[in-house]
Formats: structure tokens, C-alpha cells, sequence
């Protein structure tokens, strides 16, 4: 293995990272338009808060998607592939959160609107959803032959191990937008965001204890990595922990938000350790793909170091300035309709 192999596979497990932390927030934004959000002014002040910057976060994603393109063909070959149908699952529920966002805006009545607010609901459960099955099927082992060939079946995909990891990602993602609620905007909603998180948090414990036990059982991760995935677990645990306490002892919001944006970069980061030196887990140990055979030339991941190197720095600026231009609270009683 090379130290180009090495890189780009840190680097996607980086993008995945980011994504799971800008997208998240989003994600549980987006859940609020059912769950927190009680009329049509909150409903905009939510959007403000997300709006001028959720499309920038999927691009997170995207790039994600291109990088394993570019940097391991084999592992995109076998993973798109074989994991078409979520992936088209997660496609449509970005899509047509995307277009609700657009249509909302549009719509000549209050009603219409109503129609595209609540799909904007069921869509971002569904994408982090269908992205939890997604993660934890890829680790779990799939039925791949010695040509990276997919042939997985429904059981295959829906177990008990990747259901819980599909909802404990909708429900981090939710927590997370919770938090980011609670630093972006005024009122009464702030208040409601806090009072559903003292409630919520015991529960994603209780499923984070859940799923380290699924991971024993389900993938090799303890057996192969004990020592580094169980202190990956305690970290997750420990940060949400500290978010919880946070929240409902010292009633602060900027600390909470960090820790629940952290436990979904935990979980990613404890996925790729867990991979590692693996992409695709196969039901047979000798027909999983690993980071040298499923890689790009040499060349080919130079071409990618540099260009990398030189375009990052001004995505990353852009985003923050983004970020900070957009930075104060918002107040939904003030929302012009």
C-alpha cells in the first residue's frame, strides 16, 4: 500500500466526515418542519436558517462520490453497483427535498405549501436513513465474488444491525439540527428544541449502546481492532454524554451543537478504522476489496494530490465566509409572509 492509497482513503473517510456533520444539521432541519415548527413562520424561519447554505453542504457528498470515482474505481464499481437501489433511495430523498424547497417558495397558497413542507420532513428522514443502511451494510459483509461482482438480496441489505444504524443516523442528524436550531434562532422555539432533547438524548444513548453490541455481531471490527474501535465506541459515547449534559444541566447551545455534529464524525471515523485496509467487506475474507487492489495508478492519484491541493483552500474559505456572512439569529415571530 502506498502512501497516496493511504491518503485518499483518510481524505474520503475526511469528505464523509464533513458531510455528516454540514448535511446533518441540515438533515434535522429539515425533520423539524412536522416536529417542532407549529405554523407557517416558523416553518420560514427554519428555512432561513438552512437555506442559504444546504446545497453547499451536499456538495460534501458529492465530492465524496467523485473522489472514490477517481481515486478507487473498483470500490465504486462495486459499490454503486451492488448498493443501487439505497443509493437511488438516498437520490430521491435529496432530490425532492431539494425541489421542496424550491416549490414551497412558489406555491400560490398556504396549503401548497404545506404539501412541500411536509415532504421536506419525510425526505430528510429518509436520507440519512437510507445513508445508515447504506454505511453499515457496507461493513457488515455482502455477497461479492472475486470480481468485486454484488449480488445482494433484500436481506442482504435490511438486518437488524443496518435498520438500527439507519435510525440512529437519522436520529443523530436529528439531534444535531436540534442544537443548530437552538444557536439560530430566537423564541419560543428555541425552548421546544431543548425541551425535546432532554428526552431524545437518554434514547440515542440507548441506541448507541444498541449498536455497539449489533457491531460485535454483525462485522469483525472488535475482534480485528479491539483496542482502537472500543475507544472509538467510549468516545461516542462519552461526546454524547457531554452534549446531553451540556444541554440539560448547563443549558448551553454552541458546546451541544459541536459534541452532536462530533459523535457523527465519530461514527464515520469508527466505520473507516474499522474498514481499514478494506472498502468492501465480502462475505468471503477473500473476495473483500482492499485499498491497493481497489485503487487508481500511481499517476493518476498524483494528478488528484495536486489538483486537490490547490482547489480546497478556496472551497473551504468560500464556505466558511458563507457561514459567517449568515451568521445571526433569526426570529420567527419577525418572518414576513
Amino acid at each position: 500500500m502506498s502512501v497516496l492509497q493511504l491518503l485518499w482513503f483518510v481524505l474520503i473517510g475526511v469528505l464523509w466526515s464533513g458531510f455528516l456533520f454540514l448535511e446533518g444539521y441540515d438533515f434535522g432541519v429539515g425533520m423539524q418542519f412536522m416536529t417542532l415548527a407549529r405554523d407557517h413562520h416558523e416553518r420560514e424561519a427554519l428555512y432561513k436558517t438552512i437555506g442559504p447554505t444546504w446545497d453547499g453542504n451536499e456538495v460534501w457528498l458529492v465530492t465524496a462520490g467523485g473522489a472514490t470515482f477517481a481515486a478507487f474505481p473498483y470500490w465504486y464499481a462495486s459499490l454503486f453497483s451492488g448498493f443501487y437501489l439505497l443509493l437511488l433511495g438516498l437520490l430521491l430523498a435529496l432530490i425532492y427535498r431539494g425541489v421542496s424547497f424550491e416549490f414551497r417558495e412558489h406555491m400560490p397558497t398556504r396549503q401548497g405549501s404545506a404539501i412541500w413542507e411536509r415532504l421536506i420532513a419525510i425526505a430528510s428522514f429518509f436520507a440519512p436513513f437510507f445513508l445508515g443502511i447504506i454505511l453499515t451494510a457496507m461493513v457488515s459483509g455482502t455477497p461479492m465474488d472475486a470480481k468485486g461482482n454484488v449480488s445482494a438480496g433484500f436481506f442482504d441489505y435490511f438486518t437488524l444491525f443496518t435498520l438500527v444504524g439507519g435510525i440512529a443516523v437519522a436520529l443523530m442528524s436529528y439531534v444535531h439540527g436540534l442544537n443548530y436550531t437552538r444557536i439560530r434562532i430566537d423564541g419560543p422555539m428555541r425552548e421546544r428544541a431543548a425541551g425535546q432533547l432532554k428526552v431524545l438524548y437518554p434514547l440515542l444513548l440507548a441506541g448507541e449502546a444498541l449498536f455497539a453490541v449489533l457491531l460485535f455481531f454483525y462485522t469483525n471490527f472488535i475482534q480485528t481492532k479491539p483496542v482502537a474501535v472500543l475507544l472509538i465506541l467510549v468516545v461516542i459515547v462519552a461526546t454524547t454524554v457531554l452534549g446531553w449534559f451540556m444541554t440539560v444541566k448547563k443549558g448551553k447551545e454552541v458546546l451541544p451543537f459541536i459534541a452532536s455534529g462530533l459523535t457523527l464524525v465519530e461514527v464515520a471515523i469508527l466505520l473507516f478504522v474499522g474498514l481499514f485496509p478494506r472498502v468492501m467487506v465480502a462475505n468471503n475474507p477473500l473476495h473483500s476489496l482492499t485499498i491497493e487492489s481497489a485503487s487508481s495508478s500511481p499517476y493518476t492519484l498524483q494528478v488528484m494530490t495536486i489538483i486537490s491541493l490547490t482547489v480546497l483552500p478556496i472551497v473551504l474559505g468560500y464556505q466558511i465566509w458563507s457561514f459567517w456572512v449568515f451568521r445571526k439569529r433569526i426570529i420567527a415571530k419577525k418572518v414576513v409572509e
